[in-house]
């Protein structure tokens, strides 16, 4: 299959724009994977002492404000990238190249922590079945369906929605019956699960750094936005939706589930929500839930690695990676069929590392990203009042500068294993960006944007 960039003055094949509100919302819902408050709820009920609802419902508060800042960013510059584009725009060239970096590590792994979880519970079912088996199952499933098109994804990724969302129903109504059985009627109005004895403010702000971790996928849409109708309206609203949607559902099934098991004490924290399942629902259940967990992460992966081979095609499409690798797109499928493929390559790491280890990169990047786009809209903001516009002060100075705030808060919590990875990945993209730039000499390439937001390659500075 050929992906070679267009000859003889032929204009090379682009990104199909079809993705509507809805489609967008649920691509996001689907990379954020609503079930994750489950996957992982023993580990935040442990870092919180039983107060998982709060710590979700303050990382909700403080990923808003973030996502307030993507919407405005998207709408300024509603082409593939994210944040690497955003703050390339805004602030710098060379920020912008250690921004996208830095995402990298965000985007990589994702999608192969997502592939390894999934695998890990299908090997607790069936343990005489290896665990590369599962792990190479899910990469070829998610790569085949990710290099056909985006409208093929998006179709599975509909039909995964259904099931995932009709799952977490069972397991909110269960659990519901399970404390009225226990404690009635007034049993599901108990505040406990917000706060108790055992709550502190430091052990929730660590919970909320854990949960942040669930919200990842509100900003990973806006890789998509050039395949997206009317971008400057669409993206905005899609990333707000997501975000509060996604939040709503992670703090009300954090409630229920603390409600029918109060308390941090589990037999295994890894696996706490099939000790809770087996209480609430029985050995059938048990066995649903299991399927909606794989499903979930199936959908996760389809999300995941549509948006990292977009991030890589944008980088490449700038220059800041080999363009004739990284900024192709396959003339058939219209997509970029090779950094899909890399992608699924690099899942294979999986069959090395744990859970732990993996999820260790993703977050360091997840917040440098977040900080930094923050921080592109007080740029942003300083720009147009030169250029003497006057933007609103509320939206393009407090609150980003809130989002910003909260999100170094939430760096600053996170498990010193994971800063110290996260930095010596940065150090190796400054010497990248050093032998780019011949030693900072000259800026990194970039790409001009014309009205029609299609991406055109910039002059040589």
């Amino acid at each position: 299959m050929s992906t070679e960039p267009a000859k003889d003055g032929a204009q090379a094949p682009g990104l199909d724009r079809t993705l509507g509100l809805r489609s967008v919302v649920l691509f996001g819902l689907a990379y954020m994977t609503p079930l994750i408050v489950l996957g992982t709820f023993g580990v935040v009920a442990d870092a919180t002492h039983g107060a998982v609802p709060v710590a979700y419902a303050l990382a909700l508060v403080a990923m808003l404000f973030t996502a307030h800042s993507y919407g405005r960013m998207a709408a300024t510059h509603p082409v593939a990238g994210s944040a690497y584009t955003y703050v390339t725009r805004a602030i710098d060239g060379r920020v912008g190249f250690l921004v996208g970096w830095a995402t990298l590590l965000d985007y990589f792994f994702l999608p192969m922590v997502i592939w390894l979880i999934g695998a890990s519970y299908l090997k607790a079912e069936w343990p005489g079945v290896p665990l590369w088996v599962w792990v190479l199952g899910f990469i070829v499933l998610t790569t085949v369906l990710n290099v056909r098109g985006i409208r093929t994804a998006e179709r599975v990724n509909d039909l995964l929605m259904v099931f995932q969302v009709l799952v977490i129903a069972a397991f909110v109504a269960l659990s519901a019956r399970h404390v009225v059985e226990l404690h009635g009627g007034g049993g599901l109005a108990d505040a406990t699960p917000f706060w108790n004895s055992a709550s502190t403010v430091s052990a929730v702000s660590a919970g909320a750094a854990l949960a942040a971790y669930s919200f990842l996928g509100f900003d990973a849409v806006t890789t998509l936005t050039e395949e997206t109708l009317e971008p400057r309206r669409t993206m905005p609203r899609a990333i707000l939706l997501i975000a509060l949607i996604g939040g709503g559902i992670f703090v009300l099934v954090a409630y229920v589930t603390q409600l029918a098991h109060p308390g941090s004490r589990f037999e295994d924290t890894g696996s706490a929500a099939f000790e809770i399942a087996k209480a609430v629902g029985g050995d059938v259940f048990s066995s649903v839930f299991l399927a909606g967990l794989v499903v979930a992460q199936t959908a996760s992966g389809i999300a995941a690695q549509a948006s990292t081979s977009r991030l890589l095609y944008a980088m490449g499409r700038d220059g800041a990676l080999p363009s004739r690798v990284f900024g192709r797109i396959h003339r058939r499928f219209r997509t970029p069929a090779f950094n899909v493929l890399l992608t699924g390559a690099v899942g294979l790491i999986a069959l090395t590392l744990d859970v732990a280890t993996s999820t260790s990169f993703i977050n360091f990047g997840a917040f440098t990203a977040f900080t930094f786009v923050n921080l592109s809209v007080l740029a942003t903001f300083v720009r147009e009042r030169r250029a003497g516009r006057a933007p609103g002060v509320a939206g393009h100075v407090v609150a980003p500068l809130i989002g910003a705030g909260v999100d170094v808060w939430l760096l600053a919590h996170l498990d010193s294993s994971a800063v110290e990875l996260g930095l010596a990945w940065l150090v190796l993209g400054i010497l990248y960006l050093a032998w780019l730039t011949r030693l900072f000499r000259r800026p990194p390439p970039t790409l001009d944007f014309s009205e029609g937001d299609e991406p055109r390659a910039a002059a040589d500075v």
